[in-house]
């Protein structure tokens, strides 16, 4: 007999980074009505961070708060038949799920664990190193060594997981919104081929993997949103026919609007008519946003293409060792000062490597915290009389570094007055990870499911491999008609949000009502962005990119090599760009004084 269709699943997702809330689990659980529970805990520079840990230890690398968590919840998960999926296994998923297995063992609950197998190509990286294979932005040649190599699978591993009978999936690297679109293609029997749907679904991933970020967190409006202390963490309805709503637990804190939405919608994406994920090929510039009561929001208008018949693959490699030291001034002309004391003591270390014949610094990043560093030229405080100063260096010399965070002290009784310490005490040296992203053919990955004592094989669907010519052509952004002869800040007309992939940012602006897109897209071109982000640019690698979303009335721009090498490589105090929204919502948009007066 065949088995019957449910008419939709509701999906709630507990966490979107390694170190998130240890009770958005519990709420869910207890308030979210749900089939399936989800975690997000892995990001690019999660990988660097897990590499590091598990070069340590053997049987780290994995999210252990994952197993903390969901520990008190075994039964109730097991009584409700919620079922669980969840990238929680980093770069040591069988380690995660060896240590949840004990778990259901202590607690009496019986459920199927299964681990997903296939991302890991660090034990081919002889192999690879053949291949020729480049950095896929750079152009550079694969590193001799690497610390870890893993290719990001899509969904078809956790959906045959999930025919296999597991109520538990443990992966290492998958696309983060793989965790929901596998759920729903195996619960609805959605084709490979049917690419709109797998758009949807990837779409219904992508707005909750980042957990509250939906739901009100790091909104732009963040006054409008109510009882942070009690966020509610997100829930995705998904329909048959693949449409959905966002909504949270009833009670809850936060906010789901439009525009909370859609913030979360443009969140570190590239073109969003070519959004390249494993599964299918998204389209997100139609895709509409309507209220469907309080704190919820239907989402529909997602279009999908086939595949590439390629892998991303983020690679991790040592390039040497950094420390980073903070430390308060205060006083008079404290901005002058702390300019004075970061120059002597890198001055004073660069001297003292010289003499012992030991390299120069391989990268120097100073930030005066306070000053408004992360403003680069359109900093307006020069004035304040207390700033932290962030000296991060590099060097491929630990030696170098240790000598660095030894000499800092001297500071406090030998240069300027008003230096009250270190803060945190004397700065540890770390290990620096880079990260190192290329395409593979997905033939390289063995796909397997490890599941009750067995490894089950995992083909993969037959790829109709993308023509690039079936691609949308980008579209343009409608012109203003009439004359601005006026001007408001950004912030008036839209909101925005900002993050990373790898060395790269983006910054998606939504525009508060349609009317006010034509004047954004007017101010606010490429150039311009180049411009006013100069500061974060690399002066030679450093461009700008836009595309228009006419349907939710939003412009997404990359800003390519912004963010000092990214994730763990990067030195700056925002190696991830999630202040760049904030600094661009204060430029000025020429606009109508009609409009003027409207917002103002």
């Amino acid at each position: 007999m065949k088995p019957t269709v449910p008419e939709s699943i509701r999906i709630g997702c507990a966490s979107a980074f390694w170190g998130d809330t240890s009770t958005a689990a519990a709420q869910l659980v207890n308030g979210g009505h749900l089939d399936y529970l989800v975690f997000d805990y892995l990001a690019e520079i999660t990988m660097s961070i897990m590499a590091g840990t598990r070069m340590k230890d053997p049987q780290a690398g994995y999210a252990s708060d994952f197993v903390e968590i969901l520990s008190p919840l075994l039964t109730q998960l097991a009584d409700q038949g919620i079922r669980v999926i969840s990238n929680a296994g980093g770069v040591n998923p069988q380690a995660c799920a060896a240590a949840l297995q004990a778990a259901c063992d202590k607690a009496g609950v019986a459920l199927k664990i299964a681990v997903l197998l296939g991302d890991d190509l660090q034990p081919q990286f002889k192999q690879l190193k053949t291949l020729g294979i480049q950095e896929m932005f750079s152009g550079a040649p694969l590193p001799s060594a690497c610390v870890s190599t893993n290719a990001y699978l899509g969904a078809p591993g956790i959906v045959e997981a999930l025919r296999l009978g597991a109520d538990i999936v443990i992966t290492g690297r998958v696309v983060d919104s793989a965790v929901v679109s596998a759920a729903l293609v195996h619960e609805f029997g959605w084709s490979w081929q049917d690419y709109n749907k797998l758009a949807q679904a990837a779409l219904a991933g992508h707005i909750i993997e980042c957990g509250a970020q939906c739901t009100g967190g790091n909104f732009t409006d963040w006054r409008e949103v109510p009882d942070y202390e009690h966020i509610g963490f997100p829930i995705v309805d998904v329909s048959r026919d693949s449409q959905f709503i966002i909504s949270k637990p009833e009670g809850s804190g936060g906010l789901v609007t439009p525009l909370t939405v859609g913030e979360q919608m443009l969140y570190e994406i590239g073109d969003p008519q070519a959004y390249l994920l494993p599964d299918v090929v998204c389209d997100f510039t139609q895709v509409r946003l309507v209220q469907q009561g309080k704190n919820r929001v239907r989402v529909h208008g997602a279009k999908g293409l086939p595949p590439t018949d390629q892998y991303k693959v983020s690679a991790t490699l040592l390039d040497g060792f950094r420390c980073t030291a903070s430390c308060l001034i205060a006083g008079i002309d404290a901005v002058g000062k702390a300019r004075r004391v970061s120059a002597a003591i890198i001055n004073k270390t660069s001297e003292i490597f010289s003499q012992r014949g030991w390299a120069p610094y391989s990268e120097v990043n100073v930030e005066l915290l306070g000053s408004e560093a992360t403003y680069g030229a359109h900093g307006q405080r020069q004035d304040s009389r207390e700033v932290v100063i962030k000296l991060a260096v590099r060097h491929p010399d630990k030696q170098a570094l240790i000598l660095f965070s030894r000499e800092i002290a001297q500071a406090a009784t030998g240069m300027a007055p008003g230096l009250t310490g270190i803060v945190g005490g004397r700065p540890t040296v770390y290990p620096l990870i880079r990260l190192f992203s290329f395409l593979i053919d997905k033939s390289a990955c063995t796909l397997g499911i490890h599941f009750e004592g067995q490894l089950h094989p995992c083909p993969l669907p037959p790829i109709a491999v993308l023509d690039t010519l079936d691609l949308p052509v980008p579209l343009d952004p409608p012109k203003p008609v009439g004359l601005a002869d006026a001007s408001v800040k950004l912030v008036k007309l839209a909101v925005a949000r900002s993050g990373d992939k790898g060395n790269h940012s983006n910054i998606g602006i939504m525009a508060r009502e349609a009317q006010y897109l034509p004047w954004i897209a007017e101010a606010l071109t490429p150039q311009v962005l180049v411009d006013w982000m100069s500061h974060v640019l690399d002066p030679v690698h450093g461009r700008v990119e836009r595309w228009y979303l006419p349907a939710t009335h939003s412009l997404n721009f990359l800003l390519e090599n912004a963010l000092g090498g990214g994730g763990v490589a990067s030195l700056r105090i925002d190696p991830q760009g999630k202040a760049f929204a904030q600094q661009l919502l204060e430029i000025q948009i020429p606009v109508p004084q009609s409009i003027a007066d409207q917002v103002n």
